[in-house]
């Protein structure tokens, strides 16, 4: 339920058009809806500038879908679901027949007019291809949540020159996030080329000594270069959220 909805249920109300009871009843989901299984987050767009997301790891395909019908009915915002699979999307698809998914990035989602459209580009560089699924994770969330995109993938170090080739088209980028595994020096080398804020995200991408990301993650923490922000590993959405507010604050 977003700001205008809770105006003109208010007018209702006071019009005569909606009955004591029948706005309680509207209500009563507020500040938070409890299914038992889950305490959906109704006002989340209000106070944070975009609607709560689904995180369906750990959830049955079923509990996904319940979260995500009422969502849908509650505000007019997109739906986004993230590390979902294809019995997740299979059980939303039943109750939310304007549901895609994408197998790379692992996201059901419903997209609809965002509040906010921006006029500036984030761009999504990655290391490597197989950095790709976090990459695509934060390149479509910034898409739903009213940003322009640009991508930029398999430009790591070990062929710099393929950096180089693209370094223009990421200057022209108001916010850049960096995806890389292995020993993650790409946000550092980038970091010292542009003046743009970058959103560095270490992937779990590597051998044995990269320690599931946790290699790639020291390297950005303790990048010489400045302005750099640096999330958890694999996070593609928490770098598109804060890609996207970093934006949305300057606008």
């Amino acid at each position: 339920m977003d700001e205008k909805k809770i105006s003109d249920l208010l007018q209702m109300y006071r019009s005569g058009a909606l009955s004591e009871k029948d706005a309680i009843s509207k209500l009563s989901s507020l500040p938070f809806e409890d299914l038992g299984f889950a305490k959906i987050d109704h006002l989340r767009e209000i106070r944070q500038g975009f609607p709560e997301v689904v995180f369906c790891q750990g959830k049955t395909p079923a509990q996904t879908a319940e979260i995500a019908k009422r969502l849908y009915e509650k505000s007019d915002a997109s739906i986004i679901c993230t590390r979902a699979t294809s019995e997740h999307f299979a059980s939303v698809k039943e109750v939310l027949r304007d549901a895609e998914y994408c197998e790379i990035s692992r996201i059901i989602k419903i997209k609809r007019t965002p509040s906010f459209k921006s006029s500036g580009t984030i761009c999504v560089v990655t290391a490597g291809t197989a950095d790709l699924p976090v990459a695509e994770e934060a390149a479509q969330v910034a898409e739903i949540l009213g940003n322009d995109v640009s991508r930029i993938y398999d430009v790591g170090v070990a062929g710099i020159h393929r950096l180089f080739a693209k370094l223009d088209e990421i200057k022209r980028a108001r916010v850049v996030i960096v995806v890389a595994g292995m020993e993650g020096a790409l946000a550092s080398v980038i970091g010292g080329l542009i003046d743009r804020p970058i959103v560095a995200v270490p992937t779990s991408v590597g051998y044995g000594a990269s320690f599931g990301g946790l290699s790639a993650l020291l390297t950005m923490l303790n990048s010489c270069a400045s302005g750099i922000g640096v999330v958890n590993i694999d996070n593609g959405f928490g770098a598109a959220c804060l890609a996207s507010k970093i934006i949305h604050n300057h606008e």
